[in-house]
């Protein structure tokens, strides 16, 4: 089996082709389908049990467990599942995959190729691409990325050696049988790697079970290379998670340490759990899989040629024998593969599903941000469920807790564009922190959508008449909450145009930019303790406003000050054009900081 340097290069195409499919189907989904997708994945996954079921009947359904996970990791890094919820559905995943080794077993075929639908779905989704509509463009986008997912996955299989076909290159391993828990290591390791040549569990357990029903390895060898099949299948969700987010890569490992943890405890209980499938399949088949090798042993290399490739009117009344346990045994081998492949990931969701807080933990202190970056943070609301609150009050409260994060994360949006400031237009830091301040806008967005739907729905109840204005003032306080979101992306943008064009501010401008932004600091400051108060003295309001005149004095000076600027050529026109674009939108940031103040209740004092 030859293996060229051109075969490798279309292995490293079909890699470039799932990855770039993973990226355009992820940034699509958080401009298609937004907070929908991510209330219908919430209600299906909100509690272990349910993700775990939706786990299994979607990789029931499309039959691959790869598939299954690749997906998972893209809704973690569009922000439409939490770590905790994808946990539950790759558990769930891990059960569905089995259906295929049953499907080998019982019909004698496997999985058909997602990827034939590929180039049809390119074709619906090229007039979408093209269309004037977002939403019908971001579908098509969706369209593509799917359609470039699973040709990557399949092109991967076909670039890879074909192992599948040629299964007498590992006949070798079957001199490694018989030598305890040496060879179960052995086989655990044969089928990792075999997997993850292969890129598919499924591709992989067919060839175990060809394996096993030729005589090459015994039963025990044969369940080992399963469960090694169940650790080399996380590569391609970790494939996955490199070009994603920090959060993608949490869900990618949560995969990885979860199967591992499950090999861990089975290998303490092996000979026994391959002793139960063995009686089982037994009893049902009269054939015990544990002596299929021995029984192919026993035949002479004349016997095992004529009852593989001869029909039974051809053979002799003892060979017609031999042949019948031939196919008793190789039924019963690829039943038991089948059924412990079964039993062994039923059991480890059985037992592992009440530790997932613990997997959550292990996968934050294990995957932490690198050195001198910041924790990426997702649309995952904190305090607000899906579900309702029992009374109005405790409805209110959450909302306004909730307010308290979105408070933070502008903050935190607003420090980014703080940051970008000062860099040097030829930065790489200025493009990355640029593109986190664009996703903090997008979080932002969907945000205030959340808390005013939410707040929507507790205004139906019952209410007092005091109640009901509490929520219109938060309402009110969320849309300028979300207005200062936007000051902090339009300054962002102004800077980005800025580089574009090749402008590059003095020290005066930055000197000045600054000032006005330690003013916008102050007032930031200033309304975040106020909100968590939750009311507001006359005193507070007056050193509120007092705040707000100072950058609006700020303003008017700096306005000035640019006009005697130009005129003595201190700096170019342009320059100061973007200058007076960022003070004017940090002015506008300070009047929407005083809407926020404004909307709290006054107290009387």
């Amino acid at each position: 089996m030859n293996y060229s340097l051109f075969d490798f290069l279309k292995l490293a195409g079909s890699l470039a082709l799932f990855l770039y499919g993973m990226k355009i189907m992820s940034e699509s989904l958080q401009k298609l389908t937004g907070n929908k997708l991510r209330n219908i994945l919430s209600a299906m996954t909100k509690n272990r049990l349910a993700g775990v079921l939706t786990g299994l009947l979607i990789t029931a359904l499309i039959q691959s467990s790869s598939a299954t996970t690749v997906m998972v990791v893209s809704f973690v890094n569009a922000g439409l599942l939490s770590l905790v919820q994808s946990i539950g559905v790759i558990m769930g995943a891990n059960i569905g995959t089995t259906v295929t080794a049953w499907m080998i077993s019982l019909f004698g075929f496997g999985k058909l190729s997602i990827s034939a639908l590929s180039i049809p779905l390119m074709g619906v989704s090229l007039p979408l691409i093209f269309s004037s509509k977002s939403r019908h463009k971001s579908l098509g986008e969706f369209l593509f990325g799917f359609s470039f997912l699973f040709m990557g996955l399949d092109f991967l299989q076909g670039a890879m050696p074909d192992l599948q076909n040629n299964p007498e290159v590992l006949s070798f391993v079957q001199h490694f049988t018989g030598r305890g828990i040496l060879s179960v290591l052995f086989f655990l390791f044969i089928g990792t790697v075999m997997t993850i040549i292969v890129q598919s569990s499924s591709a992989t357990v067919a060839l175990t079970l060809i394996m096993a029903v030729k005589g090459w390895i015994d039963f025990p060898s044969a369940a080992a290379m399963i469960m090694g099949e169940n650790i080399g299948t996380t590569i391609t969700a970790n494939l996955a998670a490199i070009p994603a987010n920090i959060s993608a890569k949490r869900a990618a490992f949560a995969h990885f340490m979860f199967n591992v943890l499950g090999v861990f405890w089975l290998l303490f209980v092996f000979r026994y759990f391959v002793d139960i499938v063995d009686t089982v399949v037994s009893g049902v088949t009269s054939f015990r899989p544990a002596e299929m090798s021995s029984f192919i042993a026993s035949l002479s290399p004349e016997e095992y040629t004529q009852i593989t490739t001869l029909p039974k009117s051809e053979l002799s009344p003892d060979l017609v024998s031999l042949q019948s346990r031939y196919f008793g045994y190789q039924a019963a081998a690829s039943y038991g593969l089948s059924l412990f492949h079964t039993l062994f990931n039923i059991c480890n969701v059985l037992i592992m599903i009440w530790f997932v807080k613990l997997y959550e933990k292990i996968c934050l202190t294990v995957i932490r941000p690198k050195r001198g970056e910041e924790e990426d943070e997702e649309f995952i609301l904190r305090y607000i469920s899906t579900g309702m609150s029992p009374t109005a009050e405790l409805s209110i409260l959450q909302a306004e807790k909730e307010v308290e994060v979105y408070v933070h994360r502008v903050r935190k949006m607003f420090g980014f564009v703080k940051k970008i400031t000062v860099l040097d237009h030829e930065d790489k830091k200025f493009l990355k922190l640029y593109n986190r301040t664009e996703k903090y806008e997008n979080i932002c967005d969907q945000m205030e959508v959340e808390i005013g739907s939410y707040l929507g729905k507790v205004s139906e109840g019952r209410l007092s008449s005091q109640s009901k204005e509490h929520i219109r003032s938060i309402l009110r306080g969320v849309t300028e909450i979300e207005s200062i979101a936007d000051s902090s992306c339009n300054i962002a943008r102004h800077l980005k145009r800025k580089t574009e064009t090749d402008v590059v501010f003095d020290e005066s401008i930055i000197a000045s930019i600054s000032n006005m932004y330690e003013l916008l600091d102050k007032a930031l400051e200033n309304m975040e303790t106020l909100l968590k108060s939750g009311k507001i003295t006359e005193s507070d309001l007056l050193h509120s406003k007092h705040i707000e005149g100072s950058i609006n004095e700020r303003r008017n000076f700096l306005k000035r000050e640019n006009v005697e600027n130009l005129n003595q050529n201190r700096y170019s026109y342009l320059s100061g054009v973007f200058y007076m674009d960022i003070i004017s939108e940090c002015e506008r940031m300070g009047d929407y900081i005083m809407n926020v103040i404004e909307s709290l209740e006054v107290k009387h004092v």
